[in-house]
């Protein structure tokens, strides 16, 4: 069922609420569509079309009735008692498709602290026949027990969760740490669901991440390392794909995974160039980055599956000189090497060449270039010192020369005498 509030029901939206009862698995029998001023106390629609929904339920055989707008528990549990069926809003059909999708540990750890926290605003007065009564002896109930009871199950399970994903975090944030000592450029893939994120990242690592033509194929992080020429090793992170109107509680549970958006060097923008309302799309993206505070990174768009739209690869520059937009296909491999450009460009704006004097007693910070994958060449000197061509990034250079016995060689000092090669 498709509901618009103060304006008719947008087809596309239709279509896209469509596709995620497909990816739950449902299959559609028909489709009611209602306009609205506000959404109704009882039923979120008026009673008339109340009806018509339940005549379409019953005339065909359903199980299920979706609503692609958010109920509250009393709308939901007041269309399901009209309706005889089980009654889904837009995010319970979500929180259905990621607990099926959850492949990780901690993929099902997040699912299942979305959906008790989508269900802690569920808990309605079922069970009234434990009510407490009033006068008599042996009419005093217990109360409503059971309700607390579950209330506070619930809650002891959503700590749990919490404590273990928060464990989880910090191993996460460890391994960033390690990264982060052996400087390595981080660029997170991101983009609404379905966009060909996953496809991308398979095209530009080699890997063999699952790929479907579904929202949402794919819930846990995958992170790669990839070598671009000019630069080195980049970390590669293909993120879960965003979707409209994105469950709060969905949010607030992947923000670990998210994280990884958030302390990228760089975000690729994933769009799908044959999508309609790509425009509106990357808003909805940002908006969420946003959310999480990854709003200020820079950004790369890509125009994914440009063989589906007739369009030709191509690079576009922004303001600064850089690449801003480019357009592939991710599927057949058009454009790959002009993307591939455009990161070598962006993920070490800064990146410069230069040539350091190395003395012996620096000889861990020589180790660590290499460790880093920074040194182009290297020349002896006759005192065992070292003279390193090396290309990093200009506080990198900044850095080491705070070390003692390194130092920078100026162009004239590279033609000096005594120098072995």
């Amino acid at each position: 069922m498709g509901v618009g509030i103060g304006h008719p029901v947008d087809p596309n939206d239709t279509a896209e609420f469509a596709a995620l009862a497909a990816s739950a698995g449902a299959v559609g029998v028909a489709t009611v569509l209602a306009t609205r001023a506000r959404p109704d106390p009882k039923y979120f629609v008026g009673s008339g079309k109340a009806e018509e929904i339940r005549e379409s339920a019953q005339l065909n055989s359903a199980d299920v009735v979706l609503v692609d707008q958010t109920l509250s528990p009393s709308q939901e549990r007041n269309l399901e008692k009209l309706t005889g069926c089980r009654v889904l809003d837009r995010n319970g059909l979500i929180l259905d498709i990621f607990a099926q999708r959850a492949r990780s540990f901690e993929g099902k750890l997040q699912v299942e602290l979305a959906q008790l926290s989508h269900l802690a605003t569920r808990l309605v007065r079922g069970w009234t026949h434990l009510e407490r009564q009033k006068g008599g002896i042996g009419l005093r109930g217990p109360g409503e027990t059971q309700l607390e009871t579950d209330r506070r199950l619930i809650a002891k399970r959503i700590r749990t969760l919490k404590g273990r994903l928060e464990k989880l975090a910090r191993q996460r944030d460890t391994s960033r740490h390690v990264r982060r000592e052996v400087p390595v450029p981080t660029v997170a893939l991101v983009g609404y669901t379905n966009a060909g994120k996953s496809t991308l990242f398979n095209a530009l690592t080699g890997s063999e991440t699952y790929v479907a033509d579904q929202l949402f194929a794919t819930l846990d992080p995958t992170v790669r390392r990839v070598k671009l020429s000019g630069v080195g090793e980049v970390v590669l992170a293909d993120t879960v794909g965003f979707v409209r109107s994105l469950p709060h509680e969905l949010v607030a549970a992947f923000r670990s995974t998210l994280q990884e958006a958030r302390d990228a060097d760089l975000l690729l923008h994933v769009v799908d160039a044959s999508d309609p309302l790509r425009d509106e799309r990357m808003e909805q993206v940002r908006e969420v980055l946003k959310g999480i505070g990854a709003d200020q990174i820079r950004e790369l768009v890509v125009l994914n599956k440009i063989d589906l739209a007739g369009e030709q690869p191509r690079v576009l520059d922004g303001a600064d000189g850089r690449a801003a937009l480019v357009a592939v296909s991710a599927a057949n491999g058009d454009g790959l090497s002009g993307l591939r450009e455009a990161l070598t460009q962006l993920v070490r704006p800064n990146q410069v060449r230069r040539t350091l004097h190395l003395e012996l007693l620096a000889a861990a910070v020589r180790s660590d270039l290499y460790r880093r994958n920074a040194v182009r060449t290297e020349r002896q000197c006759d005192d065992g010192s070292w003279d390193l061509d090396v290309e990093l990034d200009l506080t990198e250079v900044a850095k080491l020369l705070g070390n003692p016995g390194v130092n920078v060689v100026e162009t004239s000092e590279r033609t000096r005498a005594q120098r072995v090669a």
